[in-house]
This record gives C-alpha cells, sequence and structure tokens, in this order.
C-alpha cells in the first residue's frame, strides 16, 4: 500500500506524522510537489518533483493514485478527482473526502473562493495546531485500519 501526500500545500506535522505510521505500518510514503521539499531520509519514503505547472501535482496524483491507496490533499477540487476514480482523500485536519459529502465541499470552497476574489473574507485556513494534528492523527488511523482490511 501507498499514501501520497501533495507535499506543496500539506503541513510538515501531517507528513511527519504519515511517515510515523509509515514506520509502524510498513508502507511506502510519496510526496508529489512542484518544487523540492525536505524528504524525510527513510527507505519507505520518495519524492517526487513534477514540472511546474498549473495543476502538474494534482494531475500527477489523479494519474498514478490506485484505489485501495490514500493521498492527503487540502485541495477539494483535487480531492473530487481522486474520489471519482475510487481513491480515498483525507486532508491534513482529519477530513475525509467522500462521494456524499464531495458536493458540499466543492459549493462551500467555490463560495469562498467568490468571496475573496470580490474582496469580501480575505486569508485562508487557520494556522495547524495541535487540535488538527490530533484529528488527523486519529483519522489516518481508522482510514489506514480500513484500508488494510481491503
Amino acid at each position: 500500500m501507498r499514501v501520497w501526500i501533495d507535499a506543496d500545500a500539506c503541513p510538515r506535522l501531517a507528513r511527519d506524522q504519515v511517515v510515523k505510521f509509515a514506520l509502524k505500518r510498513n508502507f511506502d510514503v510519496v510526496l508529489v510537489a512542484g518544487q523540492a521539499v525536505a524528504r524525510p531520509n527513510f527507505a519507505c519514503v520518495k519524492l517526487i518533483v513534477v514540472p511546474s505547472g498549473p495543476d502538474a501535482a494534482d494531475d500527477y496524483l489523479v494519474e498514478h493514485a490506485v484505489p485501495g491507496e490514500l493521498v492527503i490533499c487540502s485541495d477539494v477540487p483535487l480531492a473530487d478527482r481522486l474520489v471519482k476514480k475510487g481513491v480515498v482523500a483525507l486532508d491534513p485536519r482529519g477530513r475525509e473526502f467522500d462521494e456524499r459529502n464531495m458536493g458540499e465541499r466543492l459549493a462551500v470552497r467555490n463560495l469562498f473562493t467568490d468571496l475573496r476574489e470580490q474582496g469580501h473574507v480575505g486569508g485562508g485556513q487557520a494556522t495547524y495546531g495541535d487540535k488538527d494534528r490530533q484529528a488527523f492523527a486519529n483519522s489516518l488511523d481508522r482510514l489506514l485500519t480500513r484500508l488494510a482490511r481491503g
């Protein structure tokens, strides 16, 4: 089994958590990024730097991840593409993307994109903290167990 990470946008604490799980549960981790990122020096971790361009890392993930694998990403349109392909997707704050919630998550994402473009709201997500890290670890454990069972 492999766990893929959209490494350009994934907080380092979440990446480190995935590597800890990989070392305990013996699976591979593939970091996909548009630029070089720090790669933990373990044989189970591989870094793929894709050519720069819009959605290059997303396209690589969609092309190479297969059902039965997990992708860590916070990009809602990417998660939608993965879920439609049958790949499990989890955001670094511990929220799983699935067929039941994709419509709502896309709608909320599009609404906030429109509001930001119109100047009605600013900024992005809140700082990644201990509560997020714990929620992510709990969800990661649950999903890895589910995927291992088939």
